[in-house]
This record gives C-alpha cells, sequence and structure tokens, in this order.
C-alpha cells in the first residue's frame, strides 16, 4: 500500500498516491508525506531513492526487528521505532518496526503493519499544521504517539499488578506464581525496547547540524517531550519489573520458609522417636538370657521411661522455640 498526503502552497491537503510527488517538486513551499506499507523491495528503493535515501539506510528500513536508531544525514533523519501492533492491548503485545525518513519538506514512513499511531496523525484535524511545520515535527508528533500507547498499557497492567501483589500475600498459589513469572518475562524484554528508543532521542538531543538544531527553539521542547515520554517509560517498566521479581522472590522465600518449618517439625519428630525406637531395639532382641525380661512390672518402667525422654525432649525443644 502506498499513500501520500500533500500540503498544497495554500495549505490545502490533498491525499492520494505517487502522482503528488511530482506536484510536491513543482513547489518550494509544499510538503509531502509518504507512507509505504506492503511494498515490494524494487517499488520501495526507487521511491525512496527519488529522495536521496543512502542504499543502506533503505536495507535498514527493511530489515525485520532492527532494534530502535537515529542516523543524521545532510538534509534528513533517519528514525527506527519499535511500535505496538493494532491489536497490543496487554503485555502480550506485539510490536511492529516503523521507520521514518524526516527532511525539511517530506516525510517518508514505512511500516511492517498497521500502526494506529500513523493512522491516527494521517487522519487529524492537527496535521496541516503539523505538516506545516516541517518533516521532523511530524516525525517528532509520530514517536510521542507510539509512546503514549506504550504508556497507556504501562498504566493498564499496573491494577493487575496490585491485584497479584494482593492475592500473594493473602493466599499465595502456583498460578499466581505463573503469571507472576510470565509478567516478569515480558517486562523485561518492554524494558530492554524502551532502553533502546530513550537512547534514540537521548542521541537526538545532542544533534545540531544545518537540518537541525536540537537546542532551537523551533525544537527543544518538542525533543525533550518525546525523550522524557520514552525515559519514563523505561523507568516504569523497570520498578514493574522490579516489583514482579521481588514478588516472585517473595514467593519463594515464603516457600522455603514453609517447608523450613515442616522439615523443622519432622525433625524434632524424628529426634523424640530415636531414643524411643532404639528402646524398643533393644527390649525387641529375641535373648534368652537378658535379665530385664524377668521383670514383674518392666514392660510398664519401660513405657514410663519412654515417656519421660519424649516429655523431657518436647520441653528442651519448646523452649529452644523449635515448637
Amino acid at each position: 500500500m502506498l499513500r501520500t498526503t500533500l500540503l498544497d502552497d495554500s495549505g490545502q491537503l490533498q491525499q492520494g498516491g505517487v502522482e503528488l510527488i511530482d506536484q510536491w517538486r513543482q513547489s518550494d513551499k509544499s510538503f509531502l508525506w509518504l507512507d509505504l506499507y506492503g511494498e515490494a523491495e524494487s517499488e520501495e528503493a526507487a521511491l525512496f531513492g527519488q529522495f536521496g535515501i543512502h542504499p543502506l539506510a533503505i536495507s535498514d528500513a527493511r530489515r525485520q526487528r532492527h532494534p530502535p536508531k537515529l542516523e543524521v544525514f545532510d538534509d534528513h533523519l533517519f528514525i527506527v521505532l519499535q511500535g505496538l501492533d493494532a491489536e497490543s492491548q496487554t503485555l502480550d503485545f506485539g510490536r511492529i518496526q516503523i521507520a521514518m525518513f524526516a527532511g525539511e519538506r517530506f516525510l517518508l514512513t514505512r511500516r511492517d503493519g498497521l500502526s494506529v499511531s500513523i493512522k491516527h496523525w494521517w487522519g487529524s484535524d492537527q496535521l496541516s499544521r503539523i505538516m506545516a511545520a516541517g518533516g521532523i515535527h511530524l516525525a517528532l508528533a509520530i514517536s510521542k504517539t507510539v509512546a503514549q500507547r506504550y504508556l497507556d498499557l504501562l498504566l493498564t497492567f499496573e491494577p493487575t499488578l496490585s491485584e497479584l501483589e494482593d492475592g500473594l500475600q493473602e493466599h499465595p498459589d502456583d498460578q499466581t506464581m505463573r503469571e507472576l513469572t510470565t509478567y516478569r518475562t515480558r517486562l523485561r524484554k518492554i524494558r530492554r525496547v524502551f532502553r533502546y528508543l530513550a537512547g534514540v532521542f537521548e542521541a537526538l538531543r545532542e544533534v545540531d547540524t544545518p537540518l537541525f538544531d536540537a537546542e532551537s527553539r523551533a525544537y527543544r521542547h518538542q525533543v525533550l517531550d518525546v525523550y522524557e515520554k520514552y525515559e519514563r517509560l523505561f523507568s516504569l517498566s523497570t520498578m514493574y519489573y522490579e516489583v514482579a521479581s521481588d514478588l516472585v522472590d517473595g514467593y519463594i522465600s515464603l516457600t522455603s520458609h514453609n517447608l523450613n518449618s515442616t522439615v523443622q517439625i519432622l525433625t524434632v519428630l524424628t529426634a523424640i522417636f530415636v531414643p524411643l525406637t532404639f528402646l524398643a531395639g533393644i527390649y525387641g532382641m529375641n535373648f534368652e538370657n537378658m535379665p530385664e525380661l524377668g521383670t514383674e512390672n518392666g514392660y510398664f518402667v519401660l513405657l514410663g521411661a519412654m515417656a519421660l525422654i519424649a516429655i523431657v525432649l518436647l520441653v528442651v525443644f519448646k523452649r529452644k522455640h523449635w515448637l
């Protein structure tokens, strides 16, 4: 799919196909947004070539699961983002790659699937205002929307994590443990994505070229806003990951404590019955010349001795707080 939006000299928006590229070239005051999805490699290369895009950058844009990156060229910025796919509503999310080539009068976007963020801006009533500011402004606006979708997803997950924490304290079970382990794995993955994305916009804050100066009045606040969103995402995901890890560790510690208590009780019982079993073993031997066997009250004396040993051991263990 190939589609274009043109902001002409009069400030009017036109949407169409490749025919708008020629119309864009005829005016130095117009702006073009070209969006590509699912086009053949040769057609993409030809279209990008018309805008002077480097072949290696085109290759990076097409590479599946490329980590987020920033590359600065003389007449455009190349930004690769990892955004949420259209179906993602929970931490069991899917990602799509969004590659953006942002110039002074154009923005080229290439994606692997349906992007809610691009769809949002494509139909926005603020599109003409953003396009008039330039391609980099539009790229930053799309990046901010991508970050907001991630933020909404994380904030939706926060009550779930609180419920798991309460459930683990009240009635810990293996099902809760499995859920926490699953969420911890997903948070580790999403945290890695946010670290890359925050790094991209941190690097963008240092760019100072004739095309783009991050400290200029035109860009400073917008770049900082996008960077802070991705930095917040990284901080939130790290915090949630650490909470989930602490809950998993707490569950393991609680299980180990309960196991230790059970083993301690079994050890105490074993310690009590060892001397009793010893006495029973001695007087259970079948020798004819055992002096105690002829004692009239020997049976009762032995039972009393065994009871006394058991009571003494119970008192000792109780004083040592083993019971």
